[in-house]
């Protein structure tokens, strides 16, 4: 039985993408492929966190991927096991791990924005990733947009970059009318309204968004329309808030913070349209939810979005505030447009699971470990 070790320690809240990530695709390994043995390294220190990890074995390793101490820790944690491979979801990682390695990247943020990041970590950055492509034999790219970025940024063999798109979790689905009323009430949502879930970091372009849906809210359609805008909230970036003050809309605009996991597919289902306007994504996932909910989707043309989103999207460019403004009107003010999305969405889902994640997945370990077999 072939071991793989998967490792966890970015399964807290501090990484809601990447620990999502984590946690489906263990669980979805568990199931599609009963022939690997398949271990978690964890940290058992790491605070109390919302996700929660299939029942596995573990590998008990108590440091954080931010320390220096891990290039030595994680190594001695991992001592004594052969014929193993490991992999990790994040690019700080053990850089000598004794064994076969992947390395999964998911975007590619600080060096296509680096107006955003001091010149020390754009360098440390850029440094440390250089090490996670050399220590992988394989990396996995979560969409061919990222595979495109690694080739622009770093000297990649493009045989050593495999793309696997991320899935949606199958609680991701239209939900009861019942459960919809209830998710309203709690988080008193309007009767109608535009949704956006995501963080508030400056590349996913929330002033623009609000810009856009001020021109809507002018108009006779749109005076019942409200814009609710819900995820995590980073305290460095006001703007968004700002904007909904300096344009009068702050009766109209929704600022709901983090919502459980339980709650999101009732708020995905009860909006007219969700919008994400984001200028890069490495791969998209609150699309890809939304789409499975049935809601009619609004995204950039940019980056993975189009990838993922295919023809069911309405794409727009997302620093017109205009043509996004017009993107929403395309769909929000048009019952017929609405179903045909709707349709559209539930059926481009089922094209992304973690069943199928898993499989490729697992192809792509059992390829590495027969290169590494032959030599």
């Amino acid at each position: 039985m072939t071991l793989i070790i998967l490792d966890a320690r970015t399964a807290t809240d501090h990484f809601p993408g990447i620990g999502r990530y984590v946690v489906n695709l263990s669980g979805a390994l568990q199931q599609v492929a009963p022939d690997l043995d398949l271990r978690l390294l964890r940290d058992p220190t790491a605070p109390t966190q919302r996700l929660t990890l299939p029942n596995l074995p573990t590998i008990d390793c108590a440091v954080s991927p931010f320390t220096l101490s891990q290039q030595w820790r994680v190594r001695q944690a991992l001592r004594g096991i052969r014929t193993a491979l490991y992999h990790s979801p994040y690019y700080l990682m053990p850089y000598r791990p004794g064994m076969a390695a992947v390395f999964t990247c998911h975007d590619l943020i600080p060096l296509i924005f680096p107006q955003y990041f001091k010149a020390r970590q754009r360098l440390i950055y850029r440094f440390t990733h250089q090490l996670a492509l050399n220590a992988a034999q394989l990396t996995i790219a979560v969409s061919q947009s990222t595979k495109n970025d690694l080739r622009r940024f770093f000297r990649v063999n493009p045989d050593r970059i495999v793309v696997i798109h991320e899935g949606v979790d199958a609680h991701f689905q239209p939900p009861s009318r019942a459960e919809i009323d209830r998710v309203k009430q709690q988080y008193a949502l309007p009767d109608r309204y535009v949704l956006y879930f995501g963080s508030n970091k400056p590349h996913k372009n929330l002033v623009c968004l609000i810009e856009a849906f001020a021109r809507l809210a002018t108009g006779d359609q749109g005076s019942e329309i409200g814009l609710v805008i819900g995820g995590h909230w980073d305290r460095r970036y006001p703007e968004a808030k700002q904007a909904v003050e300096k344009l009068g809309l702050a009766d109209r605009v929704y600022f709901i913070g983090p919502v459980p996991e339980a709650d999101l597919p009732a708020l995905y289902s009860s909006a007219a349209v969700f919008v994400f306007p984001s200028q890069y994504e490495g791969f998209g996932l609150p699309v890809l939810e939304a789409m499975a909910c049935g809601t009619p989707v609004v995204c950039s043309n940019r980056s993975s979005l189009p990838e993922i989103a295919g023809d069911t999207a309405v794409l727009c460019d997302p620093d017109d505030a205009a043509a996004v403004a017009q993107a929403i009107a395309q769909i929000i003010f048009d019952p017929a447009q609405r179903v045909e999305r709707r349709e559209r969405s539930l059926a481009r889902a089922t094209q992304f699971t973690w069943e199928r994640t898993a499989q490729q997945t697992t192809a792509a370990y059992r390829a590495v470990l027969s290169q590494t077999d032959s030599k």
